[in-house]
């Protein structure tokens, strides 16, 4: 009876000691990162109402915000392919190329603020941008605001999302009510399992390419809840990339604070669903996550990776891609006689 209860005892061993291994990562992770919310989280001065998050969502997907009726926010953020548009840099009016790769909208909530560099605050001031860029939507927030008045469905929307305001449909509205939409685009993944005590959650492989992502220095700069998005960082901290990965002509962070330290400076990516957002960095160059992986050792680690850590990292990466929530195509309001017509060059 000892003898079987001895080897009982022995043969759990291992199993006691990867769970102490794993009850270790854990511990270390948490230090660094947080798992996602279980809720919609509340945003600054916007409070979020499932009228407010319908609204926003055909706002997100109504192609008549632009000028040319042909382009909306899922053109760039495009759901069905990982929040962005998987192109170098994303296509918009007269289909003129933009400079900059489309980051994911996904948990975009959770960054610190808004775009590569950061000049936007919020989603709602994000959601402002894209509109009146010249290069993008090039409209203006008066014919945004005409067009919705010209529907009565969607005065009907803006009614029942802003029920306190007695003229509800203006363009800081249309802002939150995008707003309000977005921050319901969480994607629960493996690796927040792992952090909410699932050992079984992440593979041996991923768990070691967590070790190294800590160990190798990743994580300083791609921590928090977004694994990203709440730090801005020189792009070549340690060796600058080439031109054909880093634009001479996009200095980042200096265009908004204007201050000479921050050339080259970037908002930290984050890096939920990196695998489904291919190409990668602000110019899009790198279509590889494991070449994208190598490079940041070598430009912000000043480390040669070896092929094992890239792919025990990118395994790792892979755990940050989590269950979409269910996105049905929303019925638009139909237009009216009043309705703007689409303007501007669209060859």
């Amino acid at each position: 009876m000892l003898r079987k209860f001895l080897l009982a005892t022995v043969a759990a061993l291992p199993f006691a000691g990867a769970a102490h291994a794993d009850a270790d990562l854990r511990v270390a992770a948490l230090d660094i990162f947080s798992p996602l919310p279980s809720t919609t989280p509340a945003v600054k001065d916007n409070p979020i109402t499932p009228a407010k998050i319908d609204l926003g969502k055909a706002l997100f997907f109504d192609p008549r915000m632009s000028a040319s009726g042909v382009f909306s926010c899922n053109s760039c953020h495009n759901l069905a392919t990982g929040g962005d548009d998987n192109m170098e840099t994303s296509i918009g009016h007269a289909w003129q190329k933009g400079p900059r790769n489309s980051p994911t909208v996904l948990n975009a909530v959770f960054n610190d603020a808004q775009f590569w560099d950061g000049r936007a605050a919020d989603l709602a001031a994000q959601a402002k941008g894209p509109v009146q860029a010249g290069v993008e939507m090039a409209n203006t927030p008066d014919n945004v605001v005409a067009t919705l008045n010209s529907m009565p469905l969607y005065q009907d929307w803006f009614r029942a999302s802003f029920p306190e305001q007695a003229d509800p449909v203006t363009f800081d509205n249309f802002a939150k009510a995008i707003e309000a939409y977005e921050a319901t685009l969480i994607t629960p993944s493996p690796f927040d399992a792992f952090l909410n005590g699932d050992d079984a959650a992440l593979t041996d492989v991923q768990k070691a390419g967590l070790t190294a992502f800590i160990d190798k220095g990743c994580a300083s700069c791609h921590n928090g809840i977004n694994l990203g998005g709440n730090g801005y960082y020189p792009f070549g901290l340690v060796e600058k990339p080439g031109a054909d990965i880093l634009p001479e002509g996009d200095k980042g962070r200096f265009v908004v604070t204007e201050t000479a330290d921050d050339e080259y400076v970037f908002r930290a990516a984050p890096l939920r669903n990196i695998n489904q957002t291919a190409p990668y960095f602000h110019s899009g160059k790198v279509w590889s996550l494991e070449v994208a992986v190598a490079i940041m050792g070598t430009s912000q680690l000043g480390e040669e990776l070896t092929d094992t850590e890239v792919t025990q990292i990118v395994a790792f990466l892979d755990s940050l891609t989590g269950k979409m929530p269910e996105v049905v195509y929303p019925v638009l309001p139909q237009e009216t006689a009043t309705t703007p017509r689409p303007t501007g060059e669209v060859k």
